[in-house]
């Protein structure tokens, strides 16, 4: 048995396992940290979710770590600047985060989506240098960021995220803000989530909008959405 203890020991610390060993160590930290953001990002029904997310992480983590793996390599042969690459990710993860805010519609929307892509990013980063405790503290503050500043109310009421598909965007985009009006509340946003039927099982002549709304009270909610259900080619709706 101490035979193959130390056998195992020393396999463990050969470069070669060595080397693999932290590089599947990395990854699963990128990608651990950036599913919990990717993932509130996906609850709210932003267009980078889950999978967006871990795939910037892991990527700009390999990024990092091939930037150290030909630092050691060809240590001595040349001036080399293990950053370089890193840098490149910080500057060209932008259009990425440009695809999500011109994917909102309506409105210039998509920001914070586009700011998580990056930090996303930089999470990665940090964890291909091996700086677990700030890639940690950073994916704690940034979930609490998404998470809970968007709870914020205004004039004491907490918003609710209305979803609804319908026939017309034009027709109905306006009506459903009028019926939120007309009921004492206050439109945040309106935005379209989905204009096919790609994502889903919806019908391919609708279309998913979605009403940040922040009601008078709960009988106004209430009032609110039978109105809009109401609405002549409204097909479906629910809220969170």
């Amino acid at each position: 048995m101490e035979t193959i203890r130390q056998f195992l020991t020393n396999l463990i610390y050969l470069p070669e396992v060595k080397y693999a060993l932290d590089a599947v160590f990395k990854m699963a930290l990128a990608v651990l940290f950036s599913g919990v953001i990717g993932y509130e990002r996906e609850h709210s029904h932003r267009p980078a979710g889950f999978r967006t997310h871990i795939l910037v992480a892991v990527g700009s983590a390999l990024v990092m770590m091939t930037s150290g793996y030909v630092f050691n390599e060809y240590a001595g042969l040349g001036t080399f600047d293990p950053t370089r690459l890193g840098a490149q990710v910080i500057s060209g993860i932008g259009f990425l985060g440009a695809g999500t805010i011109l994917r909102e519609g309506f409105s210039v929307k998509g920001l914070t989506t586009a700011a998580s892509l990056w930090a996303v990013s930089c999470i990665g980063l940090a964890v291909g240098a091996g700086y677990y405790t700030g890639a940690l503290v950073s994916t704690i503050v940034i979930y609490l960021t998404l998470n809970t500043f968007k709870r914020f109310v205004i004039r004491g009421n907490p918003s609710k995220n209305i979803y609804i598909e319908a026939e017309n965007m034009t027709k109905q985009a306006a009506d459903v803000g009028a019926i939120i009006k007309r009921y004492g509340g206050n439109l945040h946003t309106l935005e379209i989530l989905y204009a096919d039927s790609n994502q889903s099982k919806r019908k391919s002549d609708s279309v998913v909008m979605k009403a940040v709304v922040f009601p008078r009270d709960e009988e106004g909610l209430n009032l609110t959405i039978s109105a809009i259900r109401s609405l002549e080619g409204i097909r479906d709706l629910y809220i969170d």
